[in-house]
């Protein structure tokens, strides 16, 4: 095919946005679909494209972590959402987190900018004839997701997530509170609340007890437990808290000289500074349980909240069944999904399944080979995790080293291994972008 093919990519999140922008990079005509600010999601406040509705860390930046590798090969391939996030960075000790409103707005502009990129603001209600990758989130619109289920039959899943709150630094208690990152890593970026036993014992209970906003077909079993709400830990006993979000280990109090008996860590979430969420406290408590119970925390007693947290559905594929290790339908290969309908579950494995689906489907539009990312690379694990990788019931993934290929030989300790293993894939991506240089890779 020539140049001049076109795409369609339907929604403008993390990873519609990077697929649209690869395709875009490769000579691909795109019609991007966003639907804001004309419907917008319960979860969703901004116009701008990449939103970031739930944290705004994209976690480690570190190549003995498997999303620090993750980054590092979508860096290599130039992608918009790294791009973005790197000149919008906020300090975050060694996680890369984004002030928000700046790394969307970033995205909105270069892609409202780009001549081969068609934005297009209105609700997908039938889905296109020829080439289409459906990236509309797990806040999909029933319209959308009407169609959806009915291309997937009984194949189609949801389950539900939660956003955590958001306070003005400004009403925090800082006399009852300490800067510190974790292990003193970095520099002091967090601001840690502590609680005493009889504080955090009080505060276990009125939380395991708090009335929930009515959310039709919630159930605790389905939660995916990387953002499960901080209620339902709550009950799942007295310590459980303690050894999640709330862990005092490697958060010495200047005060004292010693860990406190739990730690409340809000981490800032703009550039400014005078915003912090409320680090892991995803709920789906009613505003005024929310604003009654967190208020127990010490530094939090006469906290502004600017944004309570909310419960949204969250809908994903029984992906295995479903995509290729392109996330193109098995059934009508035209149609591909990206972002974490598909199972990969983060920001930045949403991103790079959209990066995946618009080289891949690029090189199918230019009638050129596959690239076939292997399991060796982050990026390629990923897509082969979700299109047959699980065992058992599948449930989304975060990106992590037991996914991708393992060294094949030993290696004295687990950050020298990993070490390695990163060397390895961004070695690959290195070679194949020589290799396909002019074709698909400047």
């Amino acid at each position: 095919m020539n140049q001049n093919s076109q795409v369609t990519v339907i929604g403008a999140g993390p990873a519609g946005s990077e697929c649209a922008w690869q395709l875009a990079k490769r000579g691909i005509s795109v019609k991007l679909y966003e639907m804001k600010p004309h419907k917008m999601t319960p979860a969703h406040v901004s116009p701008l494209f990449g939103e970031l509705v739930c944290s705004n860390s994209l976690r480690s930046d570190e190549l003995s972590n498997a999303v620090g590798l993750l980054k590092a090969e979508m860096r290599m391939m130039d992608s918009l959402f790294l791009e973005s996030a790197d000149k919008n960075r906020v300090p975050a000790g060694g996680a890369l987190a984004v002030d928000r409103e700046g790394f969307a707005r970033t995205i909105t502009e270069k892609l409202s900018s780009c001549d081969r990129i068609e934005v297009i603001s209105e609700e997908v209600s039938e889905i296109p004839e020829g080439e289409v990758v459906i990236a509309t989130g797990p806040l999909s619109s029933d319209a959308i997701a009407d169609k959806i289920g009915a291309l997937c039959g009984e194949e189609g899943l949801h389950f539900y997530d939660a956003v955590a709150p958001i306070v003005t630094l400004e009403s925090v208690d800082l006399s009852s509170a300490f800067f510190a990152s974790r292990y003193d890593k970095g520099t002091k970026d967090y601001v840690n609340c502590p609680m005493d036993k009889e504080e955090y014992l009080a505060f276990v209970q009125e939380l395991a007890a708090a009335k929930e906003a009515v959310v039709h077909g919630f159930d605790d079993g389905a939660v995916f437990e990387g953002c499960m709400p901080v209620e339902v830990m709550a009950r799942r006993g007295i310590d459980t808290l303690r050894y999640g979000p709330l862990k005092p280990v490697g958060l010495v109090d200047p005060r004292t000289g010693k860990d406190n008996y739990a730690v409340v860590q809000l981490r800032k979430d703009n550039a400014e500074g005078t915003l912090y969420n409320i680090v892991g406290f995803q709920t789906h408590l009613t505003f005024g349980e929310q604003k009654r119970v967190f208020s127990m925390i010490p530094a939090l007693r006469n906290a502004e909240f600017v944004r309570y947290g909310v419960m949204h559905r969250n809908t994903f594929l029984n992906s295995p069944h479903l995509l290729d290790r392109y996330y193109r339908l098995k059934s009508l290969p035209r149609i591909s999904f990206a972002g974490q309908m598909t199972g990969v579950e983060g920001y930045v494995e949403s991103a790079a399944s959209g990066m995946l689906v618009g080289i891949e489907t690029a090189a199918r539009v230019l009638g050129l080979p596959a690239v076939d990312f292997p399991q060796e690379t982050a990026i390629g694990a990923l897509a082969q995790y979700i299109s047959g990788g699980s065992i058992g019931e599948f449930q989304p993934m975060n990106i992590n080293f037991g996914i991708i290929t393992p060294l094949g030989y030993r290696v004295k300790g687990k950050r020298n291994k990993n070490a390695e293993i990163s060397a390895r894939s961004l070695k690959w991506i290195e070679e194949m972008k020589k290799e396909r240089k002019g074709e698909l890779f400047a």
